[in-house]
This record gives structure tokens, sequence and C-alpha cells, in this order.
């Protein structure tokens, strides 16, 4: 026995039948939305594909948002490999490099635009922001309607740390080990950028984490998240692209 069909508006893109997609009674094309995660190491406790959980619940979270205000989007499956060659010392990542990437993205996009109103990516692996912004910049001088967002946070640390954990209690507790947390190296990442891709992350933090994972709690995780969320729904409500091909954060309304 089947179960009711969820309302279109939760299905994901793989879930969609493609009639559903054609432009009919006045509404045109959906705007395509893409999280781009990872599959690398982040520390004892927290799981591999935490890159692409975080930018996959972002992004389905922001959609729900547009979708309210009737605005149409379509969440396509996560890109779940990434460029992680900083991480490769550490069992279970791997790291399909940036040159791959950059062409992944180039593709990806520039086939679904033959249909889809536009593509945005919304990455969640800092990693890699270079290339993504490269990608988008050769799209849109291609002509096609590409951007890019993140899901970063300002004061934020930079891996596996405070801020990944927190969020990771909030939106999926049940893969987080938090008996296991622990603290890394907590230097500011820009001073540790040199040995980081100069020798890895394991060179400069046994355990993979950079930041103190010790000090994170759920309701950080909650008002992390939702700032995020709230951020990426204004980006995306506003649509302004600035020359890197991402977007302007727009300003809350009063």
């Amino acid at each position: 026995m089947t179960g009711p069909t969820p309302p279109a508006a939760q299905l994901s893109l793989a879930q969609l039948r493609w009639p559903t997609l054609e432009p009919r009674d006045g509404n045109g094309t959906p705007l395509v939305l893409v999280p781009v995660g990872s599959l690398e190491q982040h520390g004892p406790h927290l799981p591999l594909g935490t890159d692409t959980m975080i930018a996959s619940a972002v992004t389905r979270a922001v959609a729900d948002q547009l979708h309210a205000a009737g605005r149409p989007v379509v969440v396509a499956p996560a890109l779940s490999y990434g460029a992680s060659g900083e991480h490769e010392d550490f069992p279970g990542t791997i790291s399909i490099g940036h040159d791959v990437l950059l062409l992944l993205l180039v593709e990806y996009a520039r086939s679904a635009c033959r249909w889809a109103e536009g593509v945005i990516f919304v990455n969640g692996h800092g990693g890699h922001v270079g290339t993504v912004a490269r990608a988008v910049e050769q799209l849109r001088d291609e002509g096609q309607g590409v951007a890019w967002t993140a899901c970063a946070v300002p004061g934020g640390d930079a891996h596996a740390g405070r801020t990944e954990t927190s969020v990771m209690r909030c939106i999926a507790p049940w893969a987080v080990q938090v008996e296991l947390a622990a603290a890394g190296a907590t230097e500011p990442v820009v001073d540790l950028m040199p040995r980081l891709r100069l020798e890895g992350v394991r060179a400069v933090s046994p355990n993979g984490v950079l930041g103190d994972a010790t000090t994170s709690s759920v309701e950080e995780g909650r008002e992390v998240f939702a700032a995020i969320v709230a951020r990426v729904a204004r980006e995306l409500f506003a649509i302004d692209v600035d020359p890197h091909g991402r977007l302007r954060e727009a300003v809350p309304q009063p």
C-alpha cells in the first residue's frame, strides 16, 4: 500500500516527472537550487557528509520559504563529491579535485539551463569557494543564468569545530557523536593556511578539527542555521549578483 504523495513543492528534482517542469498557465520554468557538498573527514565526531548535509538542509529550508511566498524553485540532488585534497590523509575522504569540480559545475549548469530559469549553487564547503566562483564566472560569460551562494557564517570556526558541530546537532543530532567531540588546532585559519596548503589538515590537526567542537550547543546550532537560511532566502528573493557571480546579501526589511 502506498501513502499519499507529498506536495510537489516538497519533492526534489529527482522525484519529479518532466511534464511538471514544462511552462504552462503563465508559469515559467523553475529556478534550480543545487546543494554543493563534499565527502571528507570532519573530526572524530561528525560524519563525512557534513558539508553536504548542511548545504542540503539549508537549500531545502530556503526552498520551503520561497514556495510559501509563491516563488517556484526546485531543489536538485546534492553534488556530494568535491575538492578535498587537504583532507586526503584521513580515511573516508574522497576528492575529485578542483579541475574536475570546475568541469562538473560548468557542464551541469549548461545542461540544466536548457530548460530551467537558472541555476543557483548553494556551496557548503569552504575549500570550494574559488572553484565555484570561477565556474560561475565562466557560465555567466557564456550568458547562462547562474549564480552561487554559501552556507558560511561570519565568525564561525573553520572545520568540524563549534560552528559546524552546533549546526549538525540542530539538523541531524543522530549523526553527531558528542562524546567524541574534541578541540583541534584553534589558531586563526589565516595563520594555519600556509601549512594547510603545503602539508594538509592532518599535519596541523591530528584529529582533523580546526576549532573547538567541545563548545558546541544545539541552541547555537538553531541560531546559526536560522541565520543562514534567512540570509540565503533574502538573496534569492533579490537575485542581485556581484561581478564574481555570487548573490549579494540583501538588507533585511524592517
